[in-house]
């Protein structure tokens, strides 16, 4: 079923609650992260700065996918069933551009990823939601990402052989974890703790922050600092929802949101450091051969399942953006 028709039916499903749920001074907004997490902390900041400076904005954050599920949440933003979400991985089933930032050690440091969002590789991935009822106002921070396991330290891909990790679930991630000889097993958020804990995987990777708010510490005992990718998270809102604010509100809101990602990055450095300090109690910390992952992870840049997703112009100017031509 492709995500149009899903799409329509589920607009068709829902369009008699559409009124009820719209109101112009209250500010939904989702994340599939517990409570305590970076996510958290990021729409707290976002609360603060909105409510602030507009007095009669309540803004309201659900964690842990209160509201549904991320992906339901997102193409609730199309039909104004749900009014904003702050997510990573899923949003490449409504954009496939996003999926650029599944390519292996594209980004050298944050500063890079905020040089990013203020060039017209920016520009290009945010029109690729247009069409589905939902804008693209900011990238806030979510790091990068590291492996945990319970089997061995990974220095070298080649520890991976045979290693089931879980990946989100989309094809990209998959892929490259399949290239670097992984068994790639990719499963929903919420199952990540209890397949761990079961062993139905061996592994996982998120940034290292995660791995401490979702406490992965108590069913791993390794975290190789990989960094294979940087994975913002996109601070999303839906048009009906917009739509039924006046200018000036709407205008507020996404200038906040703008400018809230430098102070989301700062945070993110800072706390990174402190999180594998903290961590380096619970889980044996590793630092990897990065010149063998880079070489593994070569090929994935010309491999159609990237190229024709993500799109040849959507790799080649952020590759020119990034000085990486």
């Amino acid at each position: 079923m492709t995500f149009n028709f899903r799409l329509s039916a589920l607009a068709a499903s829902v369009a008699i609650v559409l009124p009820a749920v719209t109101q112009a001074q209250v500010l939904q907004i989702n994340s599939s992260l517990p409570d305590g997490s970076f996510a958290h902390a990021f729409l707290l900041e976002f609360k603060d700065r909105v409510e602030e400076e507009l007095p009669s904005m309540d803004v309201q954050i659900f964690m842990g996918n209160t509201l549904g599920s991320e992906e339901d949440v997102l193409q609730g933003l199309g039909f104004g069933t749900h009014h904003a979400s702050l997510s990573a991985s899923a949003v490449v089933q409504i954009n496939p551009r996003t999926a650029v930032f599944d390519l292996p050690y594209l980004f050298e440091s944050r500063d890079k990823v905020q040089e990013f969002a203020a060039s017209p590789a920016f520009d290009l991935l945010s029109e690729g939601f247009e069409g589905q009822g939902i804008v693209l106002s900011a990238l806030w921070d979510n790091g990068f990402r590291v492996i945990t396991n319970k089997v061995r330290p990974i220095v070298t891909p080649d520890d991976m052989t045979g290693m089931r990790i879980r990946t989100p679930t989309n094809r990209q991630r998959v892929a490259m974890f399949n290239t670097l000889g992984a068994n790639a097993t990719p499963l929903s958020f919420g199952e990540v703790y209890s397949g761990l804990d079961q062993g139905v995987i061996d592994g996982q990777e998120n940034p290292a922050q995660i791995a401490d708010s979702a406490r992965f510490y108590e069913v791993q005992d390794y975290m190789s600092l990989s960094n294979h990718v940087y994975l913002p998270t996109f601070m999303l809102f839906g048009e009906p929802w917009l739509d039924a604010q006046t200018p000036e509100v709407r205008e507020t809101v996404l200038r906040i949101a703008a400018e809230t990602a430098p102070w989301t990055f700062e945070w993110g450095e800072e706390t990174d450091a402190r999180i594998l300090e903290e961590l380096s109690d619970k889980i044996a910390i590793n630092e990897v051969d990065f010149e063998a992952f880079q070489a593994a992870a070569l090929p994935l840049y010309d491999d159609p399942l990237f190229v024709d997703a993500i799109g040849a112009d959507m790799i080649a100017v952020t590759r020119e953006v990034l000085g990486l031509e």
